[in-house]
């Protein structure tokens, strides 16, 4: 039988089956409380529950953001609510309790501190009008919480059931509770009819009158505590009620909220309504204990006593019974306590004074009451008044018992026996002492386990930032030497607190202001220097510039001169400097109980900054909950009208939260700096944070702004937005004043999203707008109707379903072809014939337009379909996930989708069909015998002259017809109606070196809002040899932060690449590229793109010769078009000579109207270092040297390539053929005959075959050579011998033949970005601004600073030193890894890439240094998607994104680049990647030889094959993909 074995278990075990929705109040969201754990178990694995047909919600609630609020959204609704929480939250919810207690809320408290519980947390809140039940052992523990919830059901109020955990935890398991009894126990009929009413007209901020009502005549009536009653009515029968009752005097703390109400219900005319009464709750607690007798045989009274019956003295003991009870039972004759009686509370409040007596032997003659309360606010304990007035008031009193009172503290099972000694003599003594203290005040440190604050690990963000400002002018007043500022629960935290303390600072350095004045004029220093100095900053100390400025220089001389007064001054150093004083606070200052300090703060006027960190998620933002009222701070300061304001977001803006900082700074008055950083638990990583912040800032839930008041005395507007959308309340507060307007005149591109709220609704307007406008158009047609739904997340179901549209109105039906997330749901029960087609993503997913359909579809319980008929075709790879186990996933959308539409009564047309990309013409093959038998099933089979379909329109159409890459890119450039431009000319503009992409962080979220993706624009330049001057460094540095996100990225192949430039910025970025005498044309597309050559840090003269006859390739090789220039750098007023028919006249020599069938890449390498991967290109150049060390020609490598397409066995990776040695001055032709024969032998009919390593070995290596000989009219020499060592880059500091220094970075991914931890963007800025040689991007994506003389030497070391970019202390598979963009801006990434591999790295680095590892190079690499761009298929360790969250795993990788690694696991997540590499480098770390790379290794322990050759890539896998479903 299964058992529970703590307190904690047992209760949240009833909870989860007593409620609908349990909310588990914890000091972390990422730190399990005594409750939380138990809950999510229960939850995961879905068990039943008693009360929620399909198991209770359940919400875990930050214990510092006000969390009882979480309830009444729920309470409104009709639910059943319970809390599991920590003690030391209630006393600063006393405002929420009370009205809860007019609801049946259970609240489940376990007393803190551990080891030592305040039960004065209990007795503080005695009067808010709970039903107060305590439990001591483990078996109460279940039965109270059973009995809290029946109580609480039955009566309709409020119960608190608290206990002490360590008081049981030495108690023996007991078994579960029992189901059954449990639902007997809490009466279902009952509760279901409190779960159907509906109290929406409720609210938090008015009293709207509910109150727990019962009727006089019948107590157990089922809808007693459902009706309310005027307010005179209600006193009336309130008084009437406790004037017959036998309670006793403290009668006046019952549970009986006695506040006049007014009614919101109809009462029933029939019976006698009244308000709960003490007497009630005690005849329903009574009630719910007799028949949990007759069910367990378990025996529960309000008060309990334990001992002799004719005890003359007994303990009430309000606190932890435990020991005593042991020790008593375990007492003898000799120990004087064996005779004493022991009492307890089980029901607390009300307060049952007959009870009391009742229960006590008569023989009792002294009572000593024992209170566990570490705050009281009166001499007598508030336990102590109660037994007095019960037992010392009425009839009885002149032979009432003695009352004793004492202070109960920690006591130790070994001293407990000395303690009831002690109590005893006491007790026994003419004239007791009265609050004699027994035990320790303060528990043993390994018994106090208060609950320790979480700090998010990424909260230190704003912290860090206000240090690099600041630095030693920084104080946070309510930081008290923690690093969880503002995220505590203690008083400390307060703003009331933290403002107090910046008062009495300030003082503190007024004071110190004339201690320093007084010094000044003494001569009680050793030297004259320090008066001078001290006399000069006291006439500054007002002003923060001078007064910093002097500060240092004051303390020097102060230090200098050692005297005792010097030392005096000094040990107040930090008050030199005019501080930038600060308070941080969490959001629990947005919400009621926290943000009267923050008013006060700002009334005061007082130059005091604020920075108030939201941590609540986008995605769990509770506006739907009108009852949590969290208020907007930033909007409540600028109302106020004298503050300055800023709305933040580190992860969005990191320029713009410096910037805020330091204007609140700057601003004499109050500052509010509202910072966002979402998080679900304290340890989500920074890229959930991120992602959240995206979605936050993106849809104008987060807008990013900074209010100052003072800038219209200086002609400035107030209000600069730094976003693009703004909520509604905002816009309001903008609307009043003529903000908004003057915004929108400022920024014209963002007047749509300024006036723009959200809200799913306009969506579903848009959703029914569309199929109306469908209905329109269809309605004069004639012949069946047939509409086609489709989920595409790759565009082949979109086109299936586009294409069948067009052939079904060839065949005379009326097709309306909508996606699903398109389609109005509703309306589906009324189509009458519905064709379905869906592609697989993920892990059996529906593609993203398509899972809101499926979520309502699969969800809904009454949709009757019986009158539709259907069809569903499905798109997958049944190759796509190896394992048996795992094929349940191929075609697992469409298959779900047609068993679920004959579930709700829908008629199969046809069987489900299924593409499968495995079959020889992939999908199609399954898709063209499908399709003939939906005809038939419509009835239009056998139409005759049927027209003729025209072919798809390829991207060869597209060149031919762009008039040399022009398309309407321009036209598309000037439509401002939307962020994208038309699909063929997004094919066209990756010739111009530009993408179009869309933020896939948000896709979800913008599209659930109406509105369209983010698009943005990747620009990519080409910079041939990867060489930038640092001028240019400094322009690609402005256009990333003026027209992209603010980061730059330095790519595989050796260049600048920017993200997020929106479409209305893509001229600029392009023109300020052009400016820096670069370009983006031909750095994408299907021409010769990008450069690349070696770094080579040793050998700047040899460098210089291979990056120039780089550079003559590139020039030798680029197109030739004019479109370039016309459409991004001319002028308006540029003209350009046209022809008849306007058409402009251009020609491409090399590469004719259609360019090439696929992109064409060079890379040169420099032995001994393949830092280039010179193997993986088109064309490969190995530089060969001559006898004087300088460049003599090129070893030539062709057919390297990298792309290949998951599980399709006819692409794969290429490693170059030899094809023999070139003299330097010939290798740009020799080029270009390699590029044109692959001009006019490449597959332009299939993209998937069009690069040039399948035209050589569709022709074969020697006549692919013969060709490129006949047109050279030359021949190759033999190759020339060569050595590659690596293909890493060398770190650190070198020198080269000139003695010039040279460093290379670690640029982690090449992603050059500030952050709060590294300022790496910044510094790069700064060193280019003094840096007087070059800069080199390497093709691993890092930083090679070139040519610094021993003369600069030293300031360059400084400054990367202040920057922290001298830092190389990283594991060597780090320093060894290399990732591509994929999530967010990628849009064929199918997982993340450079997002999560400095994670998954961070996860073996312990197993590395366990290893012995740490400093060891092992080639890691990891791409979203097969394409290839970190050219993962050349590493000896490499992961590739199949699905989000899943990778294939490839191993065997040669070290130098000159191997092909090869399947090793297919799809496997994070898990199982580090139970394969953990094992596997423990091996390679003890059994390699010596010199052996880990590629090599896994070869020959024959974990992996060697792959030969490209074509033999996908052959002698490790793990054979199974064709069995």
């Amino acid at each position: 039988m299964a058992t529970v074995s703590t307190a904690g278990e047992a209760v949240a075990r009833v909870a989860y089956l007593s409620s609908d929705v349990v909310l588990s109040i914890q000091p972390a969201l990422g730190r399990d409380s005594e409750f939380s754990n138990h809950l999510r178990t229960l939850a995961a694995k879905k068990a039943p529950s008693v009360i929620a047909r399909e198991g209770p919600e359940i919400r875990p609630v930050r214990h510092n953001t006000d969390p009882f609020l979480s309830a009444f959204e729920p309470l409104r609704l009709g639910k059943l609510v319970s809390f599991t929480t920590p003690s030391s939250v209630l006393l600063a919810s006393v405002p929420h309790l009370y009205k809860l207690a007019q609801y049946p809320v259970v609240i489940h408290v376990s007393l803190h501190p551990l080891g030592l519980p305040d039960y004065s947390d209990i007795t503080a809140i005695r009067q808010s009008g709970f039903t107060f039940l305590q439990s001591e052992t483990l078996q109460e523990s279940q039965d109270i919480a059973i009995t809290a919830h029946a109580l609480a059901i039955k009566s309709g109020k409020g119960v608190i059931h608290f206990f002490d955990i360590d008081n049981s935890k030495k108690d023996t398991p007991i078994a579960i509770e029992d189901a059954e009894m449990v639902r007997t126990m809490l009466d279902i009929d009952f509760s279901r009819t409190y779960q159907s009413i509906n109290f929406e007209g409720a609210t938090l901020y008015v009293d709207e009158g509910h109150q727990a009502m019962t009727t006089d005549n019948n107590i157990g009536s089922t809808n007693g505590h459902r009706n309310l009653t005027s307010s005179t009515e209600q006193s009336q029968s309130q008084g009437n009620s406790q004037g017959g009752s036998s309670i006793g005097s403290s009668a006046r703390e019952s549970s009986t909220d006695s506040r006049p109400t007014l009614s919101s219900m109809t009462s029933i005319d029939s019976v006698r309504n009244h308000p709960v009464s003490s007497e009630d709750i005690h005849n329903f607690v009574t009630m719910i204990w007799s028949k949990f007798r007759s069910l367990t045989g378990r025996v529960y009274q309000p008060f309990e006593y334990t001992g002799p019956s004719d005890a003359e003295a007994a303990i009430f003991i309000f606190g932890s019974t435990g020991i005593f009870i042991d020790a008593i039972e375990d007492a003898g004759p000799s120990d004087g306590f064996a005779d004493l009686g022991i009492i307890t509370a089980r029901l607390y409040r009300p307060w049952i004074a007959s009870a009391l007596a009742d229960i006590m032997p008569p023989s009792v003659k002294r009572i000593a009451v024992l209170e566990q309360i570490k705050r009281k606010t009166t001499r007598w304990g508030p336990v102590l008044l109660d037994i007095l007035m019960s037992l010392k008031t009425g009839p009885s009193a002149a032979s009432a018992p003695l009352i004793v009172g004492h202070q109960l503290g920690h006591i130790e099972s070994v001293t407990a026996r000395q303690a009831l000694r002690g109590i005893c003599q006491n007790l026994k003594l003419p004239s007791p002492v009265q609050n004699l203290e027994v035990g320790t005040s303060v528990p043993p440190a390994q018994l106090s386990s208060e609950y320790v604050l979480g700090q998010p690990k990424v909260e230190s963000a704003y912290m860090k930032i206000l240090d690099q400002i600041f630095g030693e002018r920084l104080y946070v007043a309510n930081r008290l030497g923690a690093s969880d500022a503002g995220i505590s629960a203690s008083v400390a935290a307060n703003p009331e607190y933290g403002f107090g303390s910046l008062l009495a600072r300030t003082e503190h350095r007024t004071r110190f202001i004339e201690e320093v004045e007084d010094a000044a004029k003494t001569r009680n220093f050793i030297t004259d220097v320090p008066q001078t100095w001290l006399s000069k900053w006291a006439l500054s100390a007002g002003d923060s510039k001078k007064a910093n400025l002097l500060a240092h220089e004051v303390i020097t001389r102060l230090k200098t001169d050692g005297s005792p007064l010097a030392s005096q001054l000094l040990a107040s150093k930090p008050l030199f400097f005019k501080e930038s004083q600060w308070l941080i606070g969490s959001d629990a200052w947005a919400y009621d109980l926290g943000n009267s300090g923050v008013h006060n703060v700002i009334a005061s006027g007082a130059n005091v900054n604020m920075l108030i960190i939201d941590s609540q998620p986008y995605s769990e933002r509770a506006a739907a909950d009108a009852t949590r009222r969290k208020k907007d701070i930033g909007l409540y300061a600028m109302n106020y009208g004298n503050a300055y304001v800023a709305s933040v977001a580190v992860y969005s803006s990191y320029t713009q939260v410096l910037e805020a900082m330091i204007e609140a700074d700057q601003f004499d008055g109050p500052s509010v700096v509202v910072a966002y950083l979402p998080y679900n638990q304290e340890d989500d990583s920074p890229l959930t944070v991120l992602q959240e912040t995206k979605k936050a800032v993106d849809l104008g839930y987060w807008p990013l702004y900074r209010w100052n008041p003072n800038n219209e005395e200086d002609g400035l507007p107030n209000f600069s937005l730094d976003s693009e959308r703004i909520k509604k309340e905002l816009e309001e507060f903008l609307k009043r004043d003529n903000h908004l307007s003057q915004l929108m005149k400022r920024h014209p591109e963002f007047s749509a999203n300024l006036s723009e709220s959200y809200g799913s609704e306009v969506r579903e307007l848009q959703k029914r707008t569309a199929k109306d406008a469908y209905d329109q158009m269809l309605e004069g047609l004639y012949g069946a109707p047939m509409t086609i739904i489709f989920a595409s997340d790759n565009g082949n179901a979109e086109s299936l379903a586009k294409r069948l549209g067009s052939r079904g109105k060839a065949r005379g039906l009326k097709t309306m072809v909508l996606a699903m997330d398109d389609y109005p749901f509703d309306d589906l029960s009324g189509e009458e014939n519905v064709v379905m087609l869906t592609s697989t993503a993920g892990q059996g997913e529906f593609p993203q337009n398509g899972r809101a359909f499926w979520d309502a579809i699969k969800d809904t319980a009454d949709l009757d379909l019986s009158n539709i008929n259907f069809s569903v075709f499905a798109l997958g790879d049944s190759h796509y996930w190896p394992r048996k186990e795992d094929k349940i996933y191929y075609n697992k959308p469409g298959k779900d989708l047609d068993a679920r539409l004959a579930f709700l009564g829908g008629k199969r047309m046809t069987d489900v069909g299924m593409g499968d990309d495995q079959d020889p013409d992939g999908y199609q093959t399954g898709y063209n015998e499908w399709e003939p038998k939906l005809w038939q099933a419509l009835g239009v089979d056998k139409i005759e002259g049927l027209p003729e379909e025209p072919p798809p329109i390829t991207n060869e159409d597209i060149k031919i017809e762009s008039n040399f890459l022009r398309g309407t890119i321009a036209e598309g450039l000037k439509d401002t109606t939307t962020g994208a431009i038309a699909a063929s000319d997004q094919q066209l503009t990756k010739f111009h070196g530009t993408y179009m992409q869309d933020d896939r962080d948000l896709r979800d979220e913008r599209k659930a809002q109406g509105l369209e993706p983010a698009y943005a624009f990747m620009i990519r330049c080409r910079l041939n040899g990867g060489v930038a001057t640092p001028s240019q460094w400094l322009q690609m540095d402005a256009v990333s932060a003026e027209c992209g996100n603010e980061t730059m990225k330095l790519t595989t192949r050796q260049t600048f690449q920017f993200h997020g430039v929106v479409k209305g910025k893509l001229k600029p970025a392009m023109r300020a590229i052009n400016k820096a005498l670069m370009t983006t044309l031909a750095a994408c597309g299907d021409v010769n793109r990008n450069v690349m050559v070696s770094c080579m840090p040793t050998q700047s003269a040899y460098h210089k010769d291979v990056h120039q006859i780089s550079a003559k390739i590139s020039d030798h090789l680029l197109p030739a078009t004019t479109a370039y220039h016309e459409i991004w750098l001319k002028d308006d007023n540029d003209n350009k000579t046209q022809i008849a028919g306007n058409a402009i006249v251009d020609q491409e020599p090399l590469y004719g109207p259609t360019y090439l069938p696929r992109k064409f890449k060079i890379t040169i390498a420099i032995p001994p270092h393949n830092d280039t991967d010179v193997y993986a290109h088109d064309v490969g150049l190995i530089a060969i040297k001559n006898d004087e060390g300088r460049l003599a020609g090129f070893n030539v490598l062709v057919g390297g390539g990298m792309g290949v397409t998951h599980n399709n066995k006819k692409t794969y990776p290429r490693t170059g053929s030899m094809m023999g040695y070139v003299s330097a001055d010939k290798i740009h032709i020799v080029c270009e005959k390699i590029m044109l024969v692959q001009r006019d032998n490449g597959d332009r009919t299939n993209r998937k075959h069009a690069r040039l390593k399948y035209t050589i070995d569709d022709m074969g290596v020697d006549v692919f050579r013969s060709k490129v000989e006949e047109l050279w009219e030359n021949k190759f020499e033999k190759a020339r011998p060569f050595e590659f060592i690596s293909n890493i880059d060398s770190f650190g500091w070198l020198k080269d033949e000139f003695g010039l220094n040279h460093h290379t970075f670690f640029i982690e991914n090449g992603r050059i970005e500030d952050t709060p931890e590294f300022p790496m963007k910044t510094g790069l800025r700064e060193i280019a601004k003094v840096h007087k040689g070059e800069f080199r991007l390497t093709g691993n994506q890092h930083l090679c600073l070139s040519g610094v003389s021993d003369e600069d030497l030293g300031m360059i070391k400084g400054m990367m030193k202040e920057y922290k970019l001298d830092n190389l202390q990283f594991s060597g598979l780090r320093l060894s890894s290399s990732a591509c963009v994929a999530f967010p801006t990628c849009g064929l990434a199918m997982a993340e890439s450079e997002r999560y591999l400095p994670v998954l790295i961070t996860k073996l680095e312990q197993c590395l240094e366990e290893n012995g590892l740490r400093q060891d190079s092992i080639v890691m690499r990891m791409t979203g998607c097969p394409n290839g761009c970190a050219r993962p298929w050349l590493a000896e360790v490499a992961f590739v994104g199949k699905a989000y969250g899943a990778y294939n795993m490839y191993l065997g990788g040669g070290y130098h680049g000159q191997r092909l690694n090869k399947l090793y696991r297919s799809s496997i997540q994070e898990d199982e990647i580090l139970d394969v590499m953990k094992p596997l480098l423990k091996r390679y770390a003890l059994e390699r030889q010596e010199g052996e790379r880990f590629g090599d290794f896994t070869i020959r322990i024959g974990m992996i094959k060697p792959t030969t050759e490209g074509k033999t890539f996908h052959d002698d896998v490790a793990e054979v993909e199974s064709d069995a479903e």
